[in-house]
């Protein structure tokens, strides 16, 4: 397997209302629309989709079928910034968007700043700033 995470897929309620929080409150780039059955903005390095939570556990499985998301799925997804104010201005973002600040920017125990969002389906989102490198493409380099 190559080191590489191509694509993260998220399970949504309603495709419409989280499109319209990641398009339009996050600023996500895409030309996909709802009545397609699938979402996928372009990010840097990872991209990511939104797809109905009752299809994506279709598609994984019949035993997924029914089952219900755990309010702690036990991941977090991360958005890294090179300036500590974009940590509070994503986050301002993201509650201005409809979505709920878990946890407030402080200063964490590893240097950094960072804080937490969680979107309408209740995804959580870690937006910190530290001592990160940067690809020249944006995306986050790991040394």
């Amino acid at each position: 397997m190559e080191p590489r995470i191509s694509l993260i897929t998220l399970g949504v309620a309603d495709l419409s209302r989280a499109l319209a929080f990641y398009r339009d409150g996050l600023h996500l780039p895409t030309t996909w629309t709802p009545e397609r059955g699938v979402v996928f903005f372009q990010t840097t390095g990872t991209c990511l989709s939104l797809y109905p939570f009752e299809k994506l556990a279709e598609d994984v499985g019949e035993s997924w079928v029914g089952e219900q998301k755990s309010r702690f799925p036990g991941i977090t997804l991360a958005h890294n910034v090179r300036e500590k104010a974009e940590v509070d201005l994503v986050l301002l973002q993201a509650e201005s968007a409809g979505g709920k600040i878990e946890k407030r920017a402080h200063d964490t125990f590893w240097g950094g700043y960072s804080g937490y969002f969680s979107d309408l389906d209740g995804y959580l989102w870690e937006v910190a700033f530290g001592a990160f490198e940067f690809n020249e493409d944006g995306s986050l380099r790991i040394t």
